[in-house]
């Protein structure tokens, strides 16, 4: 049973992220993008951590946490090069 409700929500995560790249694609400001690449990596993180749920392996939770120090990163970057157009100063 749980098989079945984690290919379920693979399924709607999977799909997501679809829609979130044609949203990022599609975006007509840089502030909807940066939204866009941040809702990407939550929904990647949420697709690693389920994988590690379905195949038992300890491995993608560490994986996922990684992924959320770089997206957190990256989004604080991005917000501050739209702020302050550069990233170092």
């Amino acid at each position: 049973m749980i098989e079945i409700a984690l290919a379920y929500a693979m399924g709607c995560f999977a799909i997501g992220l679809v829609m979130t790249t044609a949203r990022l694609l599609m975006a007509p400001t840089i502030g909807d993008r940066i939204l866009a690449l941040d809702t990407m990596v939550v929904n990647v993180i949420a697709l690693v951590v389920l994988y590690g749920i379905y195949t038992g392996d300890g491995l993608n939770f560490e994986v996922a946490m990684l992924f959320a120090m770089t997206g957190f990163v990256s989004s604080v970057a991005f917000a501050k090069y739209l702020l302050r157009g550069s990233v170092i100063e």
